[in-house]
């Protein structure tokens, strides 16, 4: 069965591994107190050209966007995100649990415009009900968006006055962040996202690690006491070692850019495969998630010999499906695939 069901069908880079394999017996500190833990904020910080960063580590996305999320917010506030968002729909009410809600904006292709933001800020301030209200506390973006589409650096920059002008926190979830920054269509770099966000995290799940994601705060404006929100969230391990000699791998001769490089380069070979083969996209994503349109019955075809998502309903014949490559997808895979396309 070829998988390219998601991006994190693999275990770990064999880099990770082998970094974990080498300090396993070593006696380290708990709680993310350990050498390596300090070694992978540090090497973060540099790659981000944020030297001010307060950086942490936490076991999933799921955790770090309600730990961010929570924690950040008045009781009263909400988060605004597109009605795609992860956190709109992907977090089996997660961010809801914690007492937000999530305020969600009508999604362009996946993405959320600086304009419409304005207009539902300004809009709810000029209501003379609007302290009965939620009121909108925070910005969500995610980078790529769940449809595989980009921000442009512009577009970041409008959104990131915005916020900065109604003076809420602009977050973004960065759960497939390299491969956003890899695509050959961004013009966003690192530095950039520690430029012009309050708080982001670098997705590792999704790109070469087992486990874990790496929560910045851009200014050196984490929460008091975050370690103790991340831990009330049941997302502070005891063996903070696991995720910090992860990230210390991945932040190590380019290694997370590299293999983010590489499963771009996968995707655009998989796209070439299915324009070949005559396949209709969904919409263009110039990341690692392909959308492509298929009729059910060549749905349930393909299903018994590889494994893709669906992705939603096109119209009574039809279905969406996505494609997804990753650090671990090889060109073998992709050679496969043509032979039941």
């Amino acid at each position: 069965m070829l998988s390219f069901d998601c991006d994190y069908v693999a275990g770990a880079h064999s880099e990770v591994l082998k970094k974990l394999v080498e300090t396993n017996m070593k006696p380290l500190s708990g709680y993310g107190e350990d050498i390596y833990c300090k070694s992978a904020r540090e090497k973060i910080k540099k790659a981000c050209n944020c030297e001010n960063a307060d950086v942490y580590f936490l076991v999933g996305g799921t955790q770090a966007n309600l730990a961010i999320i929570s924690s950040l917010l008045d009781s009263y506030e909400g988060v605004i995100s597109a009605d795609t968002g992860h956190v709109n729909g992907h977090e089996a009410g997660a961010i809801e649990h914690t007492g937000h809600k999530v305020i969600a904006l009508p999604n362009h292709e996946g993405k959320i415009s600086a304009e419409e933001i304005e207009k539902y800020i300004k809009t709810f301030y000029e209501n003379d009900s609007h302290s009965h209200m939620v009121f909108p506390g925070m910005v969500y973006i995610s980078y790529p968006t769940e449809y595989g589409t980009l921000y442009s650096k512009n577009e970041l920059e409008k959104i990131s006055a915005v916020c900065k002008k109604y003076e809420i926190p602009f977050f973004i979830d960065g759960a497939r962040l390299g491969y956003g920054l890899m695509s050959k269509e961004s013009d966003v770099t690192l530095c950039d996202i520690a430029k012009l966000y309050d708080v982001f995290y670098i997705g590792g799940t999704k790109v070469g690690a087992l486990c874990g994601e790496a929560v910045v705060f851009t200014k050196n404006n984490a929460p008091k006491n975050f370690v103790t929100r991340i831990k009330q969230h049941g997302a502070l391990l005891a063996k903070g070692r696991l995720l910090g000699v992860q990230f210390d791998a991945l932040f190590s001769n380019n290694l997370y850019f590299e293999i983010s490089k590489h499963a771009i380069q996968m995707a655009e070979k998989l796209k070439s495969v299915l324009t070949g083969k005559g396949y209709q996209f969904f919409l263009e994503s110039p990341t690692n998630q392909q959308f492509v349109i298929l009729e059910n019955s060549k749905m349930e075809e393909l299903r018994k010999n590889i494994s893709f998502c669906f992705w939603e309903k096109y119209d009574e014949t039809r279905s969406v499906v996505r494609f997804a490559t990753s650090w671990s997808t090889a060109e073998a895979d992709i050679e496969a695939l043509k032979t039941f396309l």
